[in-house]
């Protein structure tokens, strides 16, 4: 059914949930998966109290410790994987990243980490769906498992 897959997190618990399910239908289907976390590009910082410098660096950090540990789940399933960091407008980024490496399908989860979580869809999960020219499975946190409100996978 498919011949790889990818998954877009941001470390909230929606994607974490979302990476246990892409986990999940990559081993049964023992298929290559792909993780991507996205930068976003368009935060503007209009005070001197936040840094731009540190506040990306800080971003940076919290992307690669989300993927270290999807790669580590990953790889303890027995999966073959690859992750990648991009910046950019999120959705276009993770189309792209589906694009460029031939996934067949998506996993996102239902609401990113931005201020909006309570919107019935975050805004990057509703313009892959509409925009995907793949299926594109959206996972809800409540499928997480994680009371405690950590990010582990």
């Amino acid at each position: 059914m498919y011949d790889s897959i990818l998954v877009a997190t941001d470390g909230s618990d929606a994607a974490t949930a979302a990476t246990r399910h892409a986990i999940e239908l990559a081993r049964r289907f023992e298929v290559p998966l792909y993780g991507i976390a996205v930068l976003e590009s368009r935060t503007e910082y209009d005070n001197a109290i936040v840094d731009p410098e540190e506040a990306t660096r800080r971003r940076r950090e919290q992307a690669e410790s989300t993927l270290a540990e999807f790669e580590t789940a990953a790889e303890a399933a027995g999966l073959d994987v690859e992750t990648e960091i991009r910046s950019g407008v999120p959705h276009e980024e993770i189309l792209a990243y589906a694009d460029d490496r031939g996934a067949d399908a998506i996993v996102v989860g239902s609401r990113g980490s931005s201020s909006f979580k309570r919107a019935l869809l975050g805004s990057t999960v509703d313009a892959v769906v509409r925009l995907a020219k793949r299926p594109v499975l959206v996972v809800d946190d409540a499928d997480s498992g994680d009371e405690t409100g950590q990010n582990g996978i």
